[in-house]
C-alpha cells in the first residue's frame, strides 16, 4: 500500500512536518510515501499538478489537512487516472465530512441538530425557530471555531435573535472563504470529561484515545461500543473517526464523525500505532472497485 502525505511547503521535496513521523513509520513498515502539494490541491493549480510526484500505483491511503468535499472528488480523480485508489469514494467522504451526512443515521446518539443552506439571516433565524429554546452550539458543516467559543460558538439562548446572530456573523467572519455549507446550530449537553476519538475500519472499532485537544486525558469510565457498532457499521464507511463524550448524566454521545484521512492523531498515539491500525485494517476487498 502506498501513504499519501502532504508535502512541506517550504522544501517541497520533503514531508511536511506534522506528518513526518506517520510518514517514517510507514517507511519502515515497507509501505511507499508519497508527497501530495496540498496548496496545489486547494488552490488554482488544481489537483493534478497536485500529485505531480505520486509516481507509483496502487492502493492507498491519505493522511493529510482537511480537503473540501469538491476538492478531494478531483483529488480521487486525478489519483485514479494514475491507477492510485483510495478506499474512500468522493461520496463517502462527503458523507463523513459534513454533518448532515451523518447526522440523522447517528441522531439518537449526538445532540439535537438542524442547519440551513447558506448562511442568510433569514434561514439563520428559521433554524434557530426550528431548534426550539435554550443554549446551542455553533458551526458549519464540517467545523466549529471552539477556540473562540464565546463570541462565535456557544450561543446562551436561540430565543434571542439578535445575539445570536451576532454569534454567526462572528463565526461566519472568522471562518471567512473556509464556510462549509450553511450554519449548522446544536443543542448544548453538559460532558464531565475530555473525549475520546475512536478510529474505524470497514465498520469496526480499531483504535480508541485520547482526542489530540487534550492527548493525555482518557475518562475514567470504560467507552461501551455495543450500541453505536451496528450504525457507524450501517453507514458503510471507509475509514472514520468517531469522536466521544460523556455526558453529566453518565450517557456516552458521539460529538463528532469525520473521515479519518483528515483526522488529526493525537500525540500519545505513536505513528506507529496508527500506520499498524491502517495497515491491518485495511482489507484487500475494501480496496477493490
Amino acid at each position: 500500500m502506498i501513504l499519501l502525505v502532504p508535502a512541506d511547503v517550504l522544501h517541497p521535496r520533503r514531508v511536511d512536518e506534522h506528518f513526518a513521523a506517520e510518514a517514517d513509520a510507514a517507511a519502515a513498515a515497507g509501505m511507499d510515501v508519497a508527497l501530495v502539494d496540498h496548496d496545489a490541491l486547494t488552490g488554482p493549480a488544481g489537483a493534478d499538478d497536485a500529485v505531480r510526484r505520486v509516481r507509483v500505483s496502487g492502493p492507498a491511503f491519505y493522511r493529510g489537512w482537511m480537503l473540501r468535499s469538491d476538492r478531494y472528488a478531483s483529488f480521487d480523480e486525478a489519483l485514479r487516472r494514475r491507477g492510485v485508489m483510495l478506499p474512500t469514494r468522493p461520496e463517502q467522504y462527503r458523507r463523513a465530512h459534513e454533518l448532515p451526512g451523518w447526522y440523522s443515521d447517528l441522531a439518537a446518539l449526538t445532540p439535537r441538530s438542524v442547519w440551513t443552506v447558506g448562511h442568510d439571516r433569514e434561514a439563520f433565524d428559521r433554524a434557530c425557530r426550528e431548534l426550539g429554546s435554550g443554549p446551542a452550539v455553533l458551526r458549519d458543516y464540517t467545523k466549529s471555531m471552539k477556540h473562540y467559543w464565546h463570541e462565535a460558538a456557544f450561543i446562551p439562548e436561540v430565543n434571542d435573535g439578535d445575539a445570536a446572530w451576532r454569534v454567526a456573523s462572528r463565526f461566519r467572519e472568522l471562518r471567512d472563504e473556509d464556510m462549509t455549507g450553511g450554519f449548522v446550530l446544536r443543542a448544548f449537553e453538559h460532558f464531565s470529561a475530555a473525549e475520546v476519538r475512536t478510529w474505524w475500519i470497514d465498520g469496526r472499532c480499531r483504535l480508541i484515545g485520547p482526542h489530540p485537544d487534550t492527548p493525555q486525558e482518557l475518562p475514567a469510565a470504560e467507552l461501551d461500543l455495543t450500541e453505536i457498532e451496528p450504525l457507524i457499521a450501517n453507514l458503510r464507511l471507509p475509514f472514520v473517526t468517531v469522536d466521544f463524550a460523556l455526558r453529566t448524566d453518565g450517557a456516552w454521545r458521539v460529538v463528532e464523525l469525520g473521515d479519518g484521512q483528515v483526522s488529526d492523531r493525537p500525540r500519545t498515539i505513536s505513528p506507529e500505532t496508527l500506520i499498524t491500525v491502517l495497515r491491518k485494517g485495511f482489507s484487500s476487498s475494501l480496496l477493490e472497485y
